[in-house]
């Protein structure tokens, strides 16, 4: 298949993925199995960087508000207190994830690995809605640096490829006395520091062995990626207005275990 239709097709879901608590890592990974995009640095590489346009989607989406704190970054202010809260939610992850990332790419960047991920965060997701409940906190205004801290605790779990950076701060959230739709919120604020390390690690690391056909793929995947995420978000929220968390759950769950299947009959490596 053509580099080109790979890019979209990973694109595409990366886009629909990224801020569902599926996990897009885990979903890029299968699909790129599928379709025999892996196996090179490269591959690794574009799975991060194309999250970037994801990221720029909620960075447009939220735009008014994203400009309106910035115009209250003085300490004490309410763009200060809320950047504050992101920081130290970002920081559990950042710092763990830069010691063990080598190790992450180098072992745990498979279909088997991401099936047992889907399956666990399915379970631990019905837990997290049966325990904390759907509802709480619906301003994030009212965030504190200790709610914000468990939050960022919660986000390592989606070091684990699979787990879902969405799912993990999603139920971070709820733990700390968030609504479904805040905590998801949070997530997607949370995540425009958190993948723009990311990326940038990944593209320090492999920028000089990139080509450029693989660059126009990855501009074709971000843009792709951008496109789609920026359609997903609006829908997502709607989405957490109405239903609960546990149809995502028996998705991954049903998802792992067709995973394990086509792993165990040598379909997927």
């Amino acid at each position: 298949m053509h580099l080109f239709m790979k890019a979209i097709i990973m694109g595409i879901v990366e886009g629909l993925t990224e801020f569902l608590p599926v996990s897009s890592t885990g979903h890029l990974i299968i699909a790129g199995d599928l379709i025999n995009f892996k196996g090179r640095p490269f591959h690794i590489m574009f799975e991060i960087v194309i999250q970037l346009g994801a990221i720029f989607a909620v960075i447009f989406y939220y735009r008014h508000k994203i400009i309106s704190s910035f115009k209250e970054l003085l300490p004490g202010q309410r763009g200060f207190r809320f950047w504050l809260n992101i920081f130290i939610a970002f920081l559990p992850s950042a710092i763990l994830g830069v010691l063990i990332n080598d190790y992450i790419e180098r072992y745990l960047f498979s279909s088997f690995t991401v099936a047992i991920a889907l399956i666990l965060g399915g379970f631990l997701m019905i837990l997290a809605e049966n325990v904390f409940g759907r509802y709480g906190i619906e301003d994030l205004e009212e965030m504190t640096p200790g709610k914000s801290l468990i939050v960022g605790i919660s986000q390592c779990l989606s070091l684990f490829p699979g787990m879902s950076r969405s799912a993990s701060t999603i139920m971070g959230g709820m733990a700390a006395g968030l609504s479904v739709k805040a905590a998801a919120e949070f997530s997607f604020f949370l995540a425009i520091p958190t993948m723009l390390g990311a990326t940038t690690y990944s593209l320090m690391k492999g920028f000089s062995s990139v080509t450029a056909v693989e660059w126009k793929a990855l501009g074709v995947g971000f843009a792709v990626s951008f496109i789609v995420a920026l359609l997903a978000v609006d829908r997502f929220l709607a989405y957490l207005t109405r239903h609960s968390l546990k149809t995502f759950a028996y998705y991954r769950i049903l998802i792992g275990a067709l995973m394990l299947f086509l792993v165990y009959a040598g379909v997927v490596g």
